[in-house]
């Protein structure tokens, strides 16, 4: 299955629907993950779960980013899946492992939300991080080709 087939399933399910393309709303969404991006590093020594869950944030952002640039947005009750997976199709298979540590991210951080005795390690914080900043890296990219004239200074 490709993008095209992907947009119309998740379209003909009501998981999305057309969207006018506004970069000031994708603009503001990035600046946010970068922001995100720094918070989690900044709680790292203080709170696991925290940066994990900022770093988690930035990257659902930037999906949702990439996603409107694209002209949709999610509209059901499963919204952060779906941006996931329609991300996904729209970086394609060369991103393919960064998408899947991205939705294992929204797994753990769905557990850990629900389930206050489920731990987040140090070292899953410090890789939720680093995925992060690699998938935030990934999407500037995308959006600086797709509209130049956006500027982003990211240099983690």
């Amino acid at each position: 299955m490709d993008y095209k087939d992907t947009v119309k399933i998740m379209i003909g399910h009501g998981l999305i629907k057309k969207q006018k393309v506004d970069f000031s709303h994708i603009e503001a969404l990035l600046l946010r993950a970068q922001k995100d991006i720094v918070a989690a590093e900044a709680n790292l020594k203080i709170d696991e779960e925290v940066t994990y869950n900022y770093a988690y944030l930035a990257m659902l952002r930037c999906g949702r980013s990439i996603v409107f640039m694209k002209g949709y947005r999610s509209v059901d009750g499963q919204q952060h899946k779906t941006i996931i997976e329609l991300s996904g199709e729209i970086l394609g298979k060369e991103f393919k492992n960064i998408v899947k540590k991205f939705d294992r991210m929204r797994r753990k951080r769905n557990q850990f939300t629900y389930d206050p005795f489920l731990p987040v390690s140090k070292i899953e914080a410090e890789n939720a991080l680093k995925t992060a900043e690699e998938f935030v890296k990934i999407v500037l990219k995308l959006v600086q080709k797709e509209n130049p004239q956006l500027r982003f200074n990211f240099n983690k």
